[in-house]
């Protein structure tokens, strides 16, 4: 039993032993270690936020720390931040990275530290800890007043040097940040200075205070900082204020008087008693004044008397015994002190004036006594200077000194009359003068009437005086009869029958009676074919005149309007003879006949006398043509063409159907104006071909290029410019074989005419050869042995009326020839080579146009004419600037 037992404790025993074991196997395996923060220092940017320091002026959102630690097992850690109840959040973290932002501004002046709770955990243990943040100082704050602004009462009689005022500001930041110095603003113009370490103001050295010229001053006081860092740069803030400085008045300045000068006036009716003149003064110490005393000093005669508290002067006799007109009285004006003791005093002058009532206006009196109206009757332009000695005026004022004074005016129509004199004292005899007598004319005025004025100057009452002065102007033979305008241009036309109306001219003379009776008459080169109205001015033609503007066209003369006594004014009259359509075009001969080569026009001329266009301008046209018509014309040239499409005989041989090319055209010439009138001519063609013609490699050149102009041109210009060049480098190289030989010739220019020159001319292809055999010739064309005058000949334009001289040559110089050539070579030509060459068709010859040679007297008429054109338009425009 005791066995079983004791196996059965054993049993037990090894149970327990295995249960302790199993639980402290447990135990061990369950053990954990908590996480903790590295201690890196004040100065580490990491760690456990111990000791660590942030500036105020740090930017929110700014990454300030990283709280940094470990676990022993090797576990992942994460972090918090948190603030004690009711503190401001001033940071945020990051659990993972354990990175703090900051959140909300610092600012040290409320908060100088910062407690924060930080805390690592590992999942299962965590750890917190307290630790402070400590803000450091940033100059962001200004200096504050203490005192200021403030308003402050100073004696004027406080001595320079005095301190009258503390001025105190305080900046809460710290070192130098915090240290404040003090300045005025405008420290030159200023009266006072600050100390500027204790702030302590002083009225400067060498000022006082003056309360009569300034009383109140105004001070602004700057207090600034020592500086110091804001946002890593160096900050100085100030700030500024007033004091008010009210300053007290002193006893220390005499009355002075108010609004002198000092003028009174004492009058004829005037009586003793009477009230001349207050003076008034003030004391000088206006904050506390005292009363004042008046009294005279010198100067009264014993004639006035002042009231001593009030200033009055006064008058104590008449003025009938007053023996000075003027009183120059010193007055005296005196501080009363409290006690009655006078002080201090002022001295001033107070002018008396004894004077005259102004109770007398001007007048104006003539040679019977007192008068009002003036008459003078007199010849119109008198000269300038002249007194109108017909006129007796005297002007009087019975008043004495300045109330006698006046002026003197005339008052009329422009300054034709001046009065003199212009003014007067007392009395004066009037003179009336005269100004301008250009403008007294009787013309436009027949009488003038003036106002004659007298008005007083320096009296308040300002009496005055009128009289009427007329004027009655007779008139004088001063102007000449005067046209309506310098020139007149009239138009008729030619055929006009004789007696006919050209123009009418007016001229008219002012002046009066037979002075303004008008004659024309009219004379010059021109006036010839003309007469004239004397009392009306009608241009009318001669009864035996006949105009003809194809004879002359242009008429110009002058006419003069003339007074009784011979004064005269002259016109000039233009007169233009219009051209009528009286000519029809005229043929040479109504019959012509001519020889047409395939290929070159045949040209027609018809000649119509008439002056101008369109009347002289002719239009041609084909009326007939037999068999047909193959023909074009040229409408305002003449000149008459193949149609474009023939080309050969065979061409026309196949149109008629006969070998015969002989043509009969009826040409009609119309000319364009109104009526029209035309002619007719009947042409006699015969049609050929162009001849051959051997004529060397240049004939070949023309005949196959015929058609081709601009490549003959060109041909042309070609020679012609080797021809320059050619010419260029002779000279050039003889001017630097001269150069060399020091042989420089002067620079002279010869025109040398011969009287015999040989000139090679090359025979137009179109026209016929005397000769048949001969193509090419060489001609010696000799020049005339006396160079024919040169005749200046009117180029007539009837459009605009103005002529033009150009200079021509007569007889006229010959139609230009061709390109002289130097004569071609002995002819040495095969038979088989032959150049083709047209012949020269013939021309309808042309009538001879009748041209009008001016006479050297019409030609003196012209240049008169254009000179007076020339005057006159020089007149008009003076008048229009």
């Amino acid at each position: 039993m005791t066995s079983f037992f004791r196996m059965k404790n054993v049993k037990i025993l090894h149970l327990l032993l295995l249960f302790v074991f199993v639980f402290v196997h447990a135990c061990f395996a369950q053990a954990d270690f908590a996480p903790y923060f590295y201690d890196n220092g004040p100065y580490s940017q990491n760690g456990n936020l111990a000791l660590f320091s942030l500036s105020e002026d740090t930017a929110v959102g700014t990454q300030i720390y990283s709280l940094n630690g470990t676990d022993p097992e090797g576990q992942k850690v994460s972090y918090g931040l948190s603030f004690d109840p009711g503190s401001k959040e001033y940071f945020s973290i990051d659990p993972e990275s354990g990175n703090i932002t900051l959140v909300e501004q610092l600012d040290r002046e409320k908060h100088d530290s910062i407690d924060v709770l930080v805390s690592i955990t590992d999942g299962k243990s965590k750890v917190v800890e307290r630790v402070t943040i400590f803000v450091m100082d940033a100059n962001d704050e200004k200096p504050e007043f203490q005192n200021m602004p403030a308003i402050i009462d100073v004696l004027e009689t406080t001595e320079s040097g005095s301190s009258i005022y503390s001025v105190e500001a305080i900046d809460r930041d710290t070192g130098s940040g915090g240290s404040v110095t003090y300045f005025l603003q405008n420290p030159q113009s200023s009266l006072f200075t600050i100390d500027r370490h204790s702030g302590v103001l002083r009225i400067r050295s060498g000022e006082m205070l003056d309360y009569e010229k300034t009383k109140t001053h105004f001070v602004t006081v700057i207090a600034k900082d020592g500086g110091g860092n804001f946002n890593d740069k160096e900050q100085f803030l100030s700030s500024s204020a007033t004091l008010t400085i009210n300053v007290i008045d002193a006893q220390d300045t005499p009355p002075s008087f108010i609004g002198t000068p000092y003028f009174g006036y004492v009058y004829e009716v005037s009586v003793p008693g009477s009230e001349i003149f207050i003076v008034e003064a003030k004391d000088g110490d206006v904050g506390n004044p005292n009363p004042i005393r008046y009294s005279f000093e010198d100067g009264d005669d014993g004639v006035f008397s002042i009231n001593k508290t009030s200033g009055l002067i006064t008058l104590l006799s008449l003025p009938m015994y007053l023996k000075r007109e003027i009183f120059n009285i010193k007055v005296k004006a005196s501080e009363v002190s409290p006690e009655g003791r006078l002080m201090d005093y002022g001295v001033t002058t107070v002018v008396i004036r004894v004077v005259d009532l102004n109770n007398n206006p001007p007048t104006f009196y003539g040679e019977k006594g007192r008068q009002n109206i003036f008459e003078l009757t007199m010849y119109e332009h008198p000269p300038e200077g002249e007194i109108l000695r017909g006129l007796r005026i005297t002007v009087n004022d019975s008043d004495q000194g300045a109330n006698a004074k006046f002026n003197l005016r005339l008052i009329g129509p422009g300054r034709m009359l001046r009065v003199v004199p212009q003014t007067v004292l007392n009395e004066a005899q009037v003179t009336i003068l005269v100004e301008d007598s250009a403008a007294m004319d009787y013309e436009k005025h027949h009488f003038l009437t003036y106002k004659l004025l007298a008005v007083e100057i320096d009296t308040p009452e300002r009496f005055s005086a009128t009289a009427d002065i007329v004027i009655h102007l007779l008139d004088t033979n001063d102007n000449a009869p005067k046209f309506s305008s310098d020139y007149y241009i009239a138009r008729i036309p030619e055929n006009s029958p004789g007696g006919s109306n050209v123009v009418s001219v007016t001229a008219t003379d002012p002046d009066s009676g037979s002075w303004g009776e008008v004659q024309y008459s009219i004379y010059g080169s021109g006036a010839d074919l003309f007469l004239i109205q004397p009392m009306t001015g009608i241009i009318y033609t001669q009864p035996w005149a006949s105009l003809d503007a194809e004879v002359r066209s242009k008429y110009n003369f002058y006419v003069k309007a003339e007074d009784a006594e011979g004064k005269y004014s002259l016109a000039e009259v233009f007169v233009t003879v219009l051209d009528l359509n009286d000519h029809p075009p005229a043929f040479n001969d109504n019959f012509l006949e001519t020889t047409m080569v395939i290929g070159a026009p045949v040209k027609i001329e018809a000649v119509d006398d008439d002056a101008e266009v369109p009347n002289n301008v002719i239009e041609y046209a084909i009326m007939k043509a037999e068999p047909n018509n193959i023909f074009d014309i040229n409408a305002d040239t003449g000149e008459i063409m193949l149609k474009s499409y023939i080309k050969s005989m065979a061409i026309i041989q196949n149109i008629t159907k006969q070998s015969d090319c002989t043509w009969s055209l009826v040409v009609q010439a119309r000319d364009r104006g109104q009526p029209s009138f035309s002619t007719t001519a009947v042409i006699k063609i015969d049609i050929t071909e162009a001849t051959q013609l051997s004529g060397g490699p240049l004939g070949s050149f023309l005949m196959q290029n015929r058609n081709n102009p601009l490549q003959i041109l060109a041909m042309l210009a070609g020679v012609i410019s080797v021809m320059v060049i050619v010419t260029v480098i002779i000279s050039t190289a003889t001017f630097m074989r001269n150069k060399k030989s020091n042989r420089i010739l002067p620079n002279r220019r010869v025109r040398r005419r011969q009287r015999n020159q040989p000139i090679w001319n090359f025979k137009m292809p179109f026209k016929k050869p005397e000769n048949p055999g001969q193509k090419f010739t060489v001609e010696e064309v000799e020049q005339e042995q006396e160079q024919e005058p040169e005749v200046i000949v009117e180029n007539l334009n009837y459009n605009n009326n103005i002529s033009s001289n150009v200079v021509r040559q007569w007889p006229p110089p010959p139609p230009p020839c061709a390109p002289t050539l130097p004569p071609p070579p002995p002819p040495c030509f095969s038979g088989d080579r032959h150049w083709a060459v047209p012949t020269v068709s013939t021309a309808v010859a042309i009538k001879p146009k009748k041209r009008m040679l001016n006479t050297r007297q019409d030609t003196v008429n012209n240049a008169l004419v254009s000179e007076l054109k020339m005057r006159l338009e020089q007149k008009r425009l003076l008048n229009h600037q």
